[in-house]
């Protein structure tokens, strides 16, 4: 028989908070979210400063209602219940004279020495109720799923992912953030000399494929303009692949394009805090990247194609150091980046059909499909 949840009492939750734990109470049950805190998008500080205290009124706001998702990811973290009668643990003191301070040494060294029994009871999936079976890769199981694939892919998870069987495929699927950097920072530098230099030599003419008389000379200095008409037009890129084919509604008789779907980006939406796979593997970005730049240069005069497609692949970089960054980092409150933290994470956990911007909520606005703000009234 499975063990039941277990019990803590107030004053070893305060104990454990003194040791730097992140526990905190919804009602009698009891979440550690002591690996979670970096991630929280209203940031780590807010969660510190609950530590210890019941957070059930702060779920429902404001200044955020907690999405359906988002209490289900909670509990992912539940570790046990409350003792009865000690519900309502007293939080910490804010300046704290040292929470260490108001808190038994021996309740301190008693927690220390039992850190097992704080392990997170939901951390296993629950093979009876889960729709695949996460001791296996899943890429060739979703396709599976049917009509029930779409719900199932936007109840996020706190776990890695497998997709494939043969480890060397598995491999090529994950990347580290700065493999992205350390990959295409040279080839930006490289190609910006490259299209500054040939510009420089005056050849380059704008329309001259069509008339000699009017055509107009591209000159070196244009290039920084240039290269910033390739970052927008990469801003544009990002939105339109990110709204029509990352989040294409596959259909639930098509096993081949659900399998499609998880593998571009299904899988994210799944695990969105999956470390390994938040930026684009270098080998299947550059198939893409190169695609693009053909296109480019069938469009522009070589030169011209060149310093626009620059541009594009810088802001390809920001873009991929800007997602990580939005799941990973935690920015200060306030700055542009934290807005777009909370902003990026609405998507995942309540509103997938909107908020498609990453790098910049900019064509959100033209294309209608910025997240609203929430607002809270007064009840009688």
């Amino acid at each position: 028989a499975t063990a039941g949840p277990r019990s803590f009492s107030a004053a070893e939750v305060r104990a454990r908070c003194a040791q730097g734990a992140c526990l905190v109470s919804c009602h009698r049950r009891l979440y550690d979210l002591s690996s979670f805190v970096r991630l929280h998008p209203g940031g780590e500080q807010l969660l510190r400063r609950r530590a210890g205290t019941d957070v059930s009124a702060a779920l429902d706001g404001p200044p955020h209602r907690h999405s359906a998702n988002a209490r289900r990811w909670l509990e992912q973290y539940y570790v046990g219940d409350i003792e009865p009668g000690d519900e309502q643990v007293p939080p910490r003191a804010e300046p704290t004279p040292s929470l260490s301070e108001t808190v038994d040494e021996k309740e301190v060294a008693a927690a220390a020495q039992t850190p097992e029994q704080t392990d997170l009871c939901y951390k296993t999936v629950n093979v009876e109720k889960d729709l695949v079976d996460w001791q296996k890769p899943l890429l060739w199981q979703v396709g599976y799923l049917g009509e029930k694939y779409d719900e199932w892919v936007h109840q996020p998870v706190d776990r890695p992912i497998r997709l494939f069987h043969s480890d060397f495929l598995e491999f090529l699927s994950k990347t580290a953030w700065y493999v992205v950097f350390m990959v295409w920072t040279p080839v930006v530098l490289y190609l910006s000399w490259v299209s500054y230099t040939s510009l420089a030599q005056g050849n380059t003419r704008l329309f001259s494929s069509f008339t000699t008389e009017y055509s107009i000379p591209v000159h070196k200095y244009y290039f920084p303009f240039i290269f910033l008409l390739g970052m927008i037009l990469w801003s544009l890129l990002e939105y339109l692949i990110h709204r029509f084919v990352f989040h294409m509604k596959p259909p639930a008789s098509n096993y081949y394009l659900i399998t499609l779907h998880f593998l571009l980006h299904g899988q994210h939406h799944k695990s969105p805090f999956d470390s390994s796979r938040l930026v684009f593997p270098p080998v299947p970005a550059s198939l893409v990247i190169g695609f693009f730049y053909g296109v480019l240069r069938l469009l522009l005069p070589e030169v011209l194609g060149l310093s626009v497609f620059v541009g594009g692949l810088c802001g390809y970089v920001i873009y991929d150091m800007m997602h990580y960054y939005l799941h990973y980092g935690s920015p200060k409150k306030g700055t542009y980046l934290y807005g777009l933290k909370a902003y990026h994470v609405k998507h995942h956990f309540e509103h997938q059909k909107s908020g498609f911007g990453i790098s910049t909520r900019f064509w959100d606005y033209p294309f209608q499909t910025l997240i609203p703000e929430e607002t809270f009234k007064k009840e009688d």
